[in-house]
């Protein structure tokens, strides 16, 4: 009895002195309510993968880095004329190690869930006295063995739980992230291959050109017409053009390089050429739903909606420690002579009596919170703007594409036969017919740029709103934000 009311007073004297309830941090504006227990107690186990993207594939430790990149994606495009761009994005996705390390960072986040609600182990106790199991010993064999078991006090296994699990969620919307990554660098790698295509042909038509022009040249200077200093510099300008098809050789290499690296393979693997002609979308989207639609699908900021709710449960478990933690225990004592006192039970606890402590974590957990809240803003605000500014270079890049091939290019054109015309006739010096040739191909070659740049900008546009917006699923409005639904238990 006077254990017992020991106890209770203890007991009451520490809920008397835990001054703290669960903090009232607020809800950043648009940031979704936490889910129910019970469906983040699933989380863990149960929505372990996003959409289209692959499971976590075990490394085979078999087997060699150079054998790992020869035998698995060998033959992704064989028999390919041409090199797709879709294929080459979902290839990239499925094979590239960025994408993977995410996949399984996710994984082991995952597996938190149950180590943060579990109970500690239990503890087994025992103490002998040796010299009474002597036989010389005028008194009983005496030692005692029990068992001991922590219990936290209530709500605060569910608070770590939840902790958890949002951390999950969080490093799922990770995964999502590095999705886009990927496909923006994937994107951006095709989009150097088909423009460096495009120059070498380009290159090779001109200096083909060119040769032609010499020709002419020499046949007039033949013929007393000309003098040899056209000639002469007609073959200045094929060098020039020799040299150039150095530097495009090597930037074939580059980029060829480059995308056998996203697709995790030999650097000199051979690839099918890009295709001939890119297409290029005359309408966008309007610029208000793109915003509206990243701000409630971007990856990133719900990630950050996730660690807001997390911090907001360390928060709550923050003032949960000014409440004691238990320790039941039984055990049997043969310490005692008196067999009635042999068995016995018990109760441990803590006395949390270091308030400035437990108030100290309090308000550290309160400042995550809100410096997570600030960050949320922050990257919304960032989002918007980026958006808005691809919006506006995909925007120019298309203009750019339309006076090139209404205006520029035939103009150019017109001036090239004029001083071809002209040179045959006599009229035109060589060096005006070359300033021409020089012209046409450095605005060929600016054209070709114009439409990689326009599909490079679509890429990035489609990587700040988190969605393809030139693809037939672009977005037309925006939902509210939202975190995933994890999986409800069967």
């Amino acid at each position: 009895m006077l254990f017992a009311r020991i106890l209770s007073v203890a007991v009451v004297l520490t809920l008397v002195s835990a001054g703290c309830r669960t903090p009232n941090v607020g809800q950043v504006s648009n940031l979704p309510a936490p889910r129910s227990t019970a469906a983040l107690r699933t989380f863990h186990n149960k929505s372990r993968q996003v959409e289209n993207l692959p499971h976590v594939v075990t490394a085979s430790f078999e087997k060699t880095p150079e054998q790992t990149l020869v035998n698995d994606v060998d033959d992704l495009f064989s028999g390919r004329d041409e090199l797709p761009l879709d294929e080459l994005v979902a290839a990239v996705k499925a094979r590239n190690p960025s994408l993977q390390a995410a996949l399984a960072s996710w994984n082991a986040t995952a597996n938190k869930y149950p180590q943060a609600i579990a109970l500690d182990d239990p503890m087994f106790q025992s103490m002998y006295a040796p010299a009474t199991w002597s036989s010389a010993s005028k008194v009983q064999a005496s030692h005692y063995f029990g068992i001991a078991q922590k219990i936290p006090w209530s709500g605060k296994r569910e608070l770590r739980g939840n902790q958890a699990n949002w951390e999950a969620v969080a490093a799922s919307f990770d995964v999502g992230e590095a999705q886009l990554r990927i496909t923006e660098a994937a994107r951006m790698a095709f989009f150097d291959y088909y423009l460096n295509q495009r120059e070498l042909e380009l290159n090779a038509s001109s200096r083909e050109a060119l040769s032609r022009f010499r020709d002419v040249a020499r046949s007039k200077y033949e013929a007393n017409q000309v003098t040899q200093q056209d000639v002469l510099q007609a073959d200045v300008e094929l060098a020039q053009f020799e040299q150039r098809q150095i530097e495009l050789d090597q930037d074939q290499i580059v980029a060829v390089a480059r995308i056998n690296t996203l697709l995790h393979r030999r650097p000199d693997h051979p690839l099918p050429v890009p295709p001939q002609k890119l297409s290029v979308m005359e309408e966008l989207p309007p610029v208000e739903g793109l915003r509206e639609w990243a701000v409630g699908n971007r990856p990133e900021l719900q990630a950050l909606a996730a660690r807001v709710q997390s911090e907001q449960s360390a928060a709550a478990l923050a003032c949960k420690e000014f409440y004691p933690d238990f320790e039941v225990m039984g055990r049997y004592d043969r310490f005692w002579t008196d067999a009635v006192q042999q068995p016995q039970i018990g109760l441990n606890m803590n006395v949390p009596l270091n308030q400035s402590k437990r108030h100290a974590a309090v308000q550290e957990a309160l400042w995550r919170v809100h410096k997570m809240q600030a960050d949320y803003d922050l990257a919304i605000d960032t989002i918007r703007g980026e958006v808005h500014s691809a919006y506006a270079r995909v925007h120019g890049s298309r203009r750019k594409i339309e006076v090139f091939e209404s205006k520029i290019l035939p103009a150019a054109q017109d001036n090239l036969r004029a001083a071809q015309s002209g040179y045959e006739a006599g009229t035109v010096d060589f060096l005006r017919l070359i300033e021409a040739q020089r012209q046409i191909l450095d605005l060929r070659e600016k054209y070709q740029m114009a439409i990689s740049d326009f599909h490079r900008r679509a890429a990035e546009l489609s990587r700040a709103v988190g969605q393809d917006v030139l693809g037939q699923d672009r977005p037309a409005s925006a939902p509210a934000v939202e975190l995933p639904e994890p999986a409800r238990a069967e």
